[in-house]
């Protein structure tokens, strides 16, 4: 039996608007939880849920990030973010590239690498709903790639925990 509030690595989804995407990823993974009865159905609204405010744990790495990336010229998550509102809706500091029913997906390019989120509203096991995480980087040089290899164990664990926040918070 799958936790509630426990997300798990999955195949990545091959009906995901990021498919297209998957050939040649430096990063490519998915993550889903289950979510629990009486959730809401809005997917903005439970994206937001994940990554608004971002837990104090995630804000802390990002500011690190953002310090050591500084050094080579990447932006800052805070310039990304503002950069996205001012072209339109964002989400934490993600931009909000597309959104339907089903699937939502963020993301940004820069000069070291491009990357997306798509976040799907899927059914799940036992009649219930899940929410998926699909991850797709792929990288322009050596900089994108040494950022990469560093960022990947945090990624993966801040992934899972927001859709497990998601899960939290969903009723």
């Amino acid at each position: 039996m799958i936790n509630a509030h426990k997300a798990y690595a999955i195949p990545v989804p091959s009906d995901s608007i990021l498919a297209p995407l998957y050939r040649g990823a430096d990063l490519l993974d998915a993550y889903a939880v289950q979510l629990p009865a009486g959730a809401g159905d809005d997917l903005e609204m439970l994206v937001r849920a994940g990554f608004e405010p971002q837990a104090w744990w995630v804000r802390a790495l990002t500011r690190v990030r953002d310090m050591i990336m500084a050094t080579v010229g990447v932006k800052s998550s805070r310039a990304v973010g503002m950069a996205a509102a001012a072209r339109g809706p964002v989400i934490g500091f993600f931009p909000l590239l597309s959104k339907s029913a089903g699937e939502l997906v963020m993301g940004e390019d820069d000069r070291h690498l491009d990357f997306r989120l798509a976040i799907q509203q899927r059914a799940g096991a036992a009649g219930g709903r899940e929410l998926v995480i699909v991850s797709v980087v792929h990288c322009h040089n050596l900089l994108g790639r040494t950022y990469l290899a560093v960022i990947t164990p945090f990624h993966r664990v801040i992934a899972r925990a927001s859709l497990e926040r998601v899960a939290r918070r969903a009723v």
